[in-house]
Parts: C-alpha cells; sequence; structure tokens
C-alpha cells in the first residue's frame, strides 16, 4: 500500500473543504489559532512513517486527551470505574446537562464532558503525582519528551467554563465527585490543553492498534481486552453525537478535539491523525472527517 502517495492525493482533494466551519471561538484562546492549517500523519506498526501539510505544528488536543485519561483511570479502578459512568453514546451534545440530570449523575461515557470531568477526579484520588504522572505518561507513549501543556489555554477555558463548572456541581450533588471541584476542573482543563502535533499523537495512539498485546508504558498496564475495550469506546463514542456519522463514513476508532484533531486507528495495522481547526456543528474537524472517510475508501481498510 503507497500510503505517501495516497495521502498527498487525499490532501489535495481535501483543499475544497478547507474553507468550510471555523475554529472553537468559544474558547477564547483557540479563537486565536490559524485556522488554514491541514496536517496529517499515519504511522504503521512495522515502523514506517507517512506525513503531508503541516504535520509538525502543535495544536490543542482537546478531548483526545480523554483517551489517555481513560487509559490511566482503567490501569489504577479497572471495572470499578465503571460503577461511575456508562459506556453507551450519548446521542445528546457533549456538555448537556439535561442527560446528566435525567440519569442522576451518571455519565453516559467517559469521553462527554462530564464523564471526563469523573475521570479526572478519579486521576486525582489515584495517582500520586496527578499533573506530573498524567504528562509524563503521555510523553512516553507520544515519544517526546518536549510535549506540555498549555497553562495559557487551561486558563481560558477556565475564564469561561461556566457550563463545565455546571456539571461537576451537579456531579457533586450526586456523589459522583470526590475532591473539590475546583481541583477537579482545573486537572480536566489542563489536561485538555496539552499541545501536540499529529506525528506525537499519531505514536501515541498507535499504542492502541495493536489490541492483542499488554499495553505497558511507565505505570500504566492494561490488558490485551482493556486496550479492546478502549477502542469500542472510540468507535461508538469518540466523536461527541457525530459518532454514528463517523462510523459510518469512515469505520474505524478514533477519538476528535475541538482543537481541530482527529487520531483514529486501523487495527493492526495504523494509527492516523489529522489537524484542521475549522470546526463543524458538532465540534469535529470538517477537512479531519473528510479526508479520514476519503483514507478508509480508497485503501478499503476500515474495521467492517
Amino acid at each position: 500500500m503507497d500510503y505517501q502517495k495516497i495521502i498527498e492525493d487525499i490532501y489535495n482533494k481535501v483543499q475544497e473543504f478547507a474553507d468550510m466551519g471555523k475554529q472553537a471561538d468559544y474558547i477564547p484562546a483557540l479563537a486565536k489559532v490559524n485556522p488554514n492549517q491541514i496536517g496529517v500523519c499515519l504511522k504503521t506498526l512495522d515502523g514506517k512513517r507517512y506525513t503531508c501539510g503541516k504535520s509538525d505544528v502543535r495544536f490543542s488536543i482537546q478531548s483526545i486527551s480523554k483517551v489517555f485519561s481513560l487509559a490511566m483511570a482503567l490501569s489504577s479502578v479497572k471495572k470499578e470505574l465503571w460503577t461511575r459512568m456508562g459506556k453507551e453514546p450519548s446521542g445528546t451534545a457533549f456538555n448537556s446537562l439535561v442527560q446528566l440530570e435525567l440519569e442522576n449523575g451518571i455519565p453516559r461515557n467517559p469521553f462527554i464532558n462530564a464523564g471526563a470531568i469523573v475521570v479526572a477526579d478519579v486521576l486525582l484520588s489515584n495517582l500520586p503525582n496527578p499533573e506530573e504522572d498524567f504528562i509524563s505518561f503521555v510523553r512516553c507513549i507520544s515519544k517526546s519528551q518536549t510535549v506540555n501543556y498549555n497553562f495559557s489555554v487551561a486558563r481560558s477555558e477556565r475564564s469561561q467554563g461556566y457550563l463545565n463548572a455546571a456539571i461537576a456541581n451537579l456531579l457533586k450533588y450526586h456523589n459522583n465527585i470526590e475532591n473539590d471541584i475546583e481541583h477537579v476542573l482545573q486537572f480536566y482543563f489542563l489536561m485538555c490543553s496539552i499541545e501536540m502535533n499529529c506525528e506525537e499523537l499519531s505514536d501515541a495512539f498507535l499504542c492502541f492498534a495493536d489490541h492483542t498485546k499488554e499495553f505497558n508504558y511507565q505505570n500504566v498496564h492494561l490488558t490485551a481486552s482493556q486496550v479492546k475495550r478502549i477502542n469500542a469506546i472510540m468507535q461508538t463514542c469518540g466523536f461527541y453525537d457525530e459518532s454514528g456519522e463517523f462510523s459510518y463514513l469512515v469505520g474505524l476508532p478514533g477519538k476528535s478535539g475541538v482543537g481541530g484533531g482527529i487520531a483514529s486507528i486501523c487495527p493492526k495495522n495504523y494509527a492516523v491523525t489529522v489537524f484542521s481547526p475549522r470546526l463543524n456543528e458538532k465540534g469535529n474537524s470538517v477537512v479531519g472527517m473528510k479526508f479520514l472517510e476519503l483514507l478508509t475508501t480508497e485503501t478499503k481498510e476500515s474495521i467492517f
């Protein structure tokens, strides 16, 4: 498979979508990002790398970080995690309060905001040094010691994070938050603020691409079965309330973020990341969605 030629051809094809959508301007720091950027990196399990465009430009990974926090939480508390949240698609916006209230403070899954806030609480309760441990883990799986939090982005999100604060308070009301609410929110926003480029993200997701092996990175240890289940949740819940559409069009497990990134895996084959800041109304990268749809169409490689 000539992946380099394929991604270059698709890169040219998606240029017609490059002006569609807009960046996440409700987060002040992200509103300043140049929206006219497209980066791609595909890395195979046998060590080959294929890149195109701005693959070395770092961006705020936002909700993509929820895959890493889920891995750490599962490693820490194992199946006990599922007593505090579900594994089902939400069918509503990622920051919905209505669904959380109706379901008595139990988030539908770990990738919507409510679920990820609970995961942040779990990590605060179970990691010796949560902020240091989390970034150390991400550096390990991305093979980059310079990956870091963007503290100005985290502060920017907290300054406008009224809805997430409401979610955290509702979770606390239903006894699904153990720690101080402000501490939980600050850690949640900090995890979302991590900046990585397409190459680093593809390396990080390559760890999930082979679900036949145990996952052992730093102090995070997952069975092959747990890795398989993380991939399943990415398949069904990784794209907010557009997860069904992504599964229908692309057919790969993955996770998006409102920073414009999408990271995805083709099990036992490769990890691929696309970065383009302009989002559709669901909060997913317009170009990223189209690029990955064309990729699995051209290669005929999907899980279906």
